[in-house]
């Protein structure tokens, strides 16, 4: 089985394309302390001054990007990225559960503006006379 291998050493476009992000977003992680930024080398040579990244940046990339996606906001990112330093599973549990609380309690107010919508929309099926019902409702 042939394995696609990514380059030990990655300038940030590089990491970017990698990691399916823009350079600008892995910036934004460093600024906000979430990517640690390499020092510039000096001199010529392979690296010609440039930063580089390797595999480990890129997992570090990728595990903001999945935190993110399940809704942690960057602080709480940020402290994932400590907790996954040790062995503190007890607060890893508890962050996790208060974003499953934060996540079912966005669905419950998605279904009830869907039953809402729903029921606006099933008012307006009535003749085209006078004013819509789903516009009005807005209004009040």
């Amino acid at each position: 089985m042939v394995q696609s291998q990514q380059p030990s050493r990655m300038t940030v476009a590089a990491l970017a394309r990698t990691a399916g992000v823009g350079v600008e977003t892995v910036r934004f992680y460093q600024r906000r302390g979430l990517m640690p930024t390499p020092p510039r080398p000096g001199g010529s040579g392979a690296s010609g001054g440039f930063r580089t990244y390797g595999p480990d940046d890129v997992r570090r990339l990728h595990f903001i990007r999945s935190a993110q996606t399940a809704g942690f906001s960057l602080s709480e990112v940020a402290e994932l990225l400590e907790l996954d330093a040790g062995d503190d599973h007890a607060r890893v549990r508890a962050l996790a559960g208060r974003r499953l609380d934060a996540l079912d309690r966005q669905i419950a107010a998605l279904k009830s503006a869907r039953a809402a919508l729903s029921a606006l929309v099933a008012s307006c099926g009535g003749p085209d006379a006078g004013p819509c019902p789903i516009l009005g409702a807005f209004e009040t």
